[in-house]
């Protein structure tokens, strides 16, 4: 089972559609079993759309715009002959004009359901932060994947890693946490996670093969002032999940960059 996750700063990217059309040949050559995107964004003032294609509809969203990234992804890579399920979960208003949020596409059936972990529900205000989590069944194996783009240590990420430990401690069945978590490798966030009764390890840490150290590298947005080479993205497994391969993507070497982070693909098997 091949996964990737990716905060695709989508639509802010200069020289956007040569990284659009690299970030798409990637995902059409890696057949991916399942996706979990961040910062994907639709324009608040763009047109509705009223059945979107493979869409499974959460009660927190506003309604699925023309422009909403995680769409146009879908029907692009549909007309190539790749048919994926999505959900999307809205967080808050970005940069002045976008509906931000969290996707996850998955090439079977999916029960998507949005966890709030901010104090706040409130779209104009940025600190609100919902996670998207679905069940599917993969070969013969249930499993639990979650998109996320948490806080950073001591900005929200404590209180926001509280909720989402309670809201799937009852999920029984393996657990696959990816996204853009905010808090780097071995750092008080990153520990926090590892220390969790959710009992997860890091894929880069039990990988048999890793590549790639780092997912920024300079003063990208939320990180102003930053001069060191991060991981923040991150995917995190249950105990019983065996993971073959993890390894940093869109880092301009086996693959270009198409956004301010670079990506990670693992593969797992349940």
């Amino acid at each position: 089972m091949k996964c990737l996750t990716l905060n695709t700063h989508s639509w802010m990217e200069d020289h956007f559609q040569e990284k659009y059309d690299a970030l798409l040949r990637q995902l059409l050559e890696g057949t991916y079993d399942l996706i979990c995107l961040q910062e994907i964004n639709q324009l608040m003032t763009s047109q509705e759309v009223s059945n979107p294609l493979n869409y499974q509809a959460l009660a927190c969203n506003p309604a699925i715009h023309e422009d909403n990234f995680a769409l146009k992804l879908v029907k692009d890579l549909a007309e190539a002959g790749l048919n994926y399920y999505w959900s999307w979960a809205y967080n808050h208003i970005g940069y002045d004009k976008y509906h931000e949020g969290v996707a996850l596409l998955s090439l079977t059936p999916i029960v998507p359901r949005d966890i709030l972990v901010s104090d706040v529900d409130d779209e104009r205000d940025y600190h609100t932060r919902r996670l998207l989590s679905v069940e599917t069944v993969l070969g013969n194996s249930r499993a639990c994947f979650t998109s996320l783009h948490l806080s950073w240590w001591d900005k929200g990420f404590q209180g926001e890693w509280q909720k989402l430990e309670t809201a799937l401690s009852t999920v029984d069945c393996p657990l696959v946490l990816m996204g853009d978590f905010n808090n780097p490798t071995d750092q008080e966030g990153y520990q926090a996670v590892l220390s969790s009764p959710l009992n997860l390890k890091d894929s880069h840490k039990i990988a048999k093969e890793v590549s790639g150290d780092f997912t920024i590298t300079a003063d990208i947005d939320g990180w102003e002032g930053n001069s060191h080479q991060l991981k923040v993205d991150h995917a995190f497994v249950s105990q019983g999940v065996s993971v073959k391969s993890s390894k940093v993507i869109f880092d301009g070497k086996e693959t270009p960059v198409v956004s301010d982070h670079f990506g990670l693909e693992i593969v797992i098997e349940l």
